[in-house]
């Protein structure tokens, strides 16, 4: 007896569908990319719109006290004011006794106005200082080699009052009446361009800087006498 084999051809076993997970995997991964990437952009334009935000508001600042100085004291003194604020003045204008700067910052840009007051006239010298001030101021022309330009010296009352009143006008701070030392006779205050200068000797002659930052064109004696 013979028996007859049958031949039969056998596929390889599929592999088995991906589970609905695995799709789902595989499809998020993109989603994810995506919305990291929107996640960065959306970071890095924020701090570019924060970066631009802070140089206009500090172009705003600047613009602010530069025009102040100028109606104070004139377009140098503008120029000063505002690179003490890191800004670059880049106009002035003077129509009568208004004036008028632009200044930028990082390329941001910002115009301010102020207009010309006419304080009570101050001195401008040695008068009204005490001895001990004008030693001090003497000290420092003879180290300098030159005289020491004054804008400011003593002041009475009516004057101090004076800038007090209009203290929202004047680009530094102003003490209160019956506070300053400008009253005593014991401060000057100085050009914007002398500053480095009278600095440069200061502490030698006897001359301090209470204020170097906000005030920095205003000199004092170091040790005054006290107050009665």
């Amino acid at each position: 007896m013979s028996c007859a084999l049958s031949h039969r051809s056998f596929a390889p076993p599929r592999p088995p569908p991906p589970s609905a997970d695995r799709r789902e995997q595989g499809q998020a991964l993109p989603l994810v990319l995506v919305a990291l990437a929107l996640a960065v952009a959306v970071m890095l334009a924020t701090g570019a719109l924060s970066q631009r935000a802070l140089a206009a508001a500090r172009a705003r600042t600047a613009a602010d006290a530069a025009a102040l100085a100028g109606a104070a004291s004139g377009e140098a003194e503008a120029g000063a004011v505002a690179a003490a604020n890191d800004a670059e003045l880049v106009a002035y204008a003077e129509a009568g006794p208004r004036v008028r700067v632009e200044v930028a910052v990082k390329g941001r840009h910002a115009v301010a106005a102020a207009e010309r007051l006419t304080p009570p006239p101050a001195s401008t010298g040695t008068q009204g200082l005490t001895p001990e001030m004008q030693a001090a101021i003497a000290r420092a022309e003879a180290l300098l080699g030159r005289p020491v330009p004054i804008t400011s010296g003593w002041r009475s009352p009516a004057q101090q009052q004076w800038l007090w009143d209009h203290r929202d006008t004047n680009p530094y701070p102003v003490a209160r009446p019956g506070t300053s030392m400008h009253e005593r006779g014991l401060a000057i205050d100085v050009p914007s361009w002398f500053v480095a200068s009278l600095r440069s000797v200061a502490g030698e002659a006897g001359l301090c800087l209470p204020l170097p930052e906000s005030d920095p064109i205003h000199f004092e004696l170091c040790r005054p006498p006290a107050l009665p």
